[in-house]
C-alpha cells in the first residue's frame, strides 16, 4: 500500500464498526468483462461540461468499447436522486459521475463496487495524493478520480481597479476590500453567499484546517464545532451582518443576473468556476481574473469544492470497460483534450501529468492570457489532508441546507444551521446502529 494513498485507509481500517458502514454494505466485484471478447456496450450518466464531447471521442477511437451517455442533472440538482433510484430499481448505468463529498454515502449504501482490480495501484499513483484518498475507503478502491478542483478566487480586475480595491491575500483583507467595494458602489458585493450550497462553506472549513468526521476504533466522531469551522462561520455571519455579501442561490438567475450587471464583482469557486464564468458570461471576456482563495495567514491553503470521479455502480457486469473508460477520461492525454476542447470546462486534471495538455487545450484569452493553472497548482499541492468526507453528506448537508436559506441580519445564523446538520448527522449514524460521539 502506497503512501500516497493509504491516508485514509488507515484512518478507517482500525474502525470495526464504522469501517462496515462504508465496505458491508457496497458492492461486490462486478463481472470483470474483457474488452479483448468483443464489442462492449456500457452506459454513462453524467453532468459535467464537456461530456458529450469526451463520449464522442472515446467511441470514435475506440471499436471495442462503445459508450451510451446521458445527461443528467447536477447531483444535488437531482442527479444523485436519479442515480439512487436506477440501484434501487436494478436498472443504474454502468458508470456514473460522483463528487467527492458523496462518495461514501453511495458506498455506504451499497451502490457502488470496489475497482481495485481494475484501478491498480500504479495507476492511483500518478494521480494527486489528495483526490486519491478521497476515493479509498476501507482499503478499498471506489472511484477514479477525474479533477482535483482547489478552490480560486475569481474577480472583475476592471472593477477591482476602478474602485481601487487590491486583491485580498488573507480574509481580514477579503473583509475590507468587501467595505471598500460596497462603498464605492451602494449596490455592488465583492462576492456571494450560498444558501443552497454547504459544500462551498465546508471547502473554507476544509481550508481553515476543520476536521468534521473522524473514525477512531469503532466510533465515528463528529465535529462541526471545532475551532477552525467555528472561526470560518462567525466570519461569514459577520459577512452577512454587515451587509458585505450577497445572499443568493449559486447558478441561480438571480446570481448570474448580478454577474452581468456588475453587482457582484467576485466568485469564491473552484478551478472548474473558470469555465463556468468563460461559458456564462462570454460578453465579459478579458474582464476577470483568477486569484488564490484568501487564507487565515496569507499563505497558501486550499480545500476541494465539488470535484468528479467515476464509479461503476454495483450490478454493472461491465466492469472493466467502464473502468477503462473512466481512466481514459481520466488519465489520457486524449481524454483532457476531448474535454476542455468544449471551451466551457477548465478542469484542472487529478493526474499531474495531464495539467500541460489541460493548461495549452483551455484558451485563457478569456482571463487576458492569465496562466491561471499554474495558479491551480498552487493550490492543489496546498490542499489539507486531514479532511475526510463522513457517511452521511447527504443528511448532513440536507439539513445545513435547509437551515442556511433562513440565514439573515440578526436572525438565524450560521452556526445554527451547522448546529443542526451536527445533530442531524449524530441522529442518522445512531438509527443506523453505529456509535457516534460528538
Amino acid at each position: 500500500m502506497s503512501r500516497t494513498w493509504s491516508r485514509t485507509s488507515r484512518v478507517i481500517a482500525g474502525t470495526a464498526t464504522a469501517l462496515a458502514v462504508l465496505t458491508a454494505c457496497g458492492g461486490g466485484e462486478g463481472g470483470t468483462d474483457a474488452a479483448s471478447n468483443g464489442p462492449v456496450t456500457i452506459t454513462f450518466w453524467g453532468w459535467a461540461k464537456g461530456s458529450k464531447d469526451v463520449v464522442d471521442a472515446f467511441n470514435a477511437s475506440h471499436k471495442n468499447i462503445q459508450v451510451k451517455f446521458e445527461e443528467i442533472p447536477s447531483g444535488n440538482a437531482g442527479g444523485y436522486a436519479k442515480i439512487s433510484n436506477a440501484v434501487k430499481a436494478g436498472n443504474a448505468p454502468d458508470l456514473v459521475s460522483i463528487e467527492y463529498p458523496s462518495l461514501p454515502e453511495f458506498v455506504s449504501s451499497g451502490a457502488l463496487q470496489d475497482i481495485g482490480g481494475e484501478f491498480t495501484e500504479a495507476d492511483r499513483g500518478k494521480l494527486l495524493p489528495q483526490a486519491v484518498e478521497l476515493t479509498t475507503l476501507g482499503g478499498k478502491t471506489w472511484a477514479v478520480p477525474f479533477d482535483a478542483a482547489p478552490q480560486a478566487f475569481f474577480y472583475r480586475k476592471d472593477l477591482f481597479a476602478k474602485y481601487k480595491v487590491e486583491v485580498p491575500t488573507t480574509w481580514d483583507a477579503f473583509k475590507a476590500a468587501a467595505e471598500k467595494v460596497k462603498k464605492a458602489d451602494a449596490k455592488a458585493r465583492i462576492a456571494t453567499f450560498f444558501p443552497d450550497d454547504p459544500t462551498t462553506f465546508e471547502a473554507m472549513a476544509w481550508q481553515a484546517g476543520a476536521q468534521w468526521f473522524k473514525a477512531e476504533n469503532d466510533t465515528w466522531k463528529i465535529n462541526t464545532t471545532d475551532p477552525a469551522t467555528t472561526k470560518v462561520a462567525d466570519y461569514w455571519q459577520g459577512l452577512i451582518e454587515a451587509d458585505l455579501i450577497h445572499k443568493n442561490a449559486s447558478f441561480s438567475p438571480e446570481w448570474t443576473g448580478s454577474l452581468k450587471n456588475g453587482t457582484t464583482i467576485g466568485y469564491l469557486g473552484a478551478s472548474w468556476g473558470a469555465g463556468v464564468l468563460k461559458g456564462t458570461l462570454p460578453e465579459q471576456s478579458g474582464k476577470w481574473a483568477v486569484a488564490p482563495m484568501p487564507s487565515w495567514d496569507g499563505k497558501p491553503a486550499s480545500g476541494i469544492l465539488g470535484g468528479t470521479t467515476f464509479a461503476v455502480t454495483k450490478d454493472s457486469k461491465k466492469t472493466a470497460a467502464a473502468v477503462e473508460f473512466a481512466e481514459w477520461m481520466a488519465t489520457t492525454e486524449a481524454g483532457v483534450k476531448a474535454r476542455i476542447a468544449s471551451g466551457t470546462s477548465s478542469a484542472f486534471p487529478a493526474a499531474a501529468a495531464l495539467r500541460p495538455v489541460a493548461k495549452a487545450a483551455f484558451d485563457a484569452s478569456y482571463y487576458g492570457g492569465q496562466d491561471i493553472y499554474a495558479l491551480f497548482e498552487q493550490s492543489s499541492a496546498s490542499i489539507n489532508r486531514n479532511w475526510t468526507w463522513g457517511p452521511t453528506t447527504g443528511t448532513t448537508n440536507t439539513a445545513i441546507k435547509d437551515q442556511f436559506g433562513k440565514v439573515t441580519k440578526g436572525g438565524p445564523t450560521i452556526a445554527d444551521a451547522i448546529r443542526t446538520g451536527h445533530e442531524a448527522t449524530v441522529t442518522e449514524l445512531t438509527k443506523r446502529g453505529l456509535k457516534v460521539e460528538g
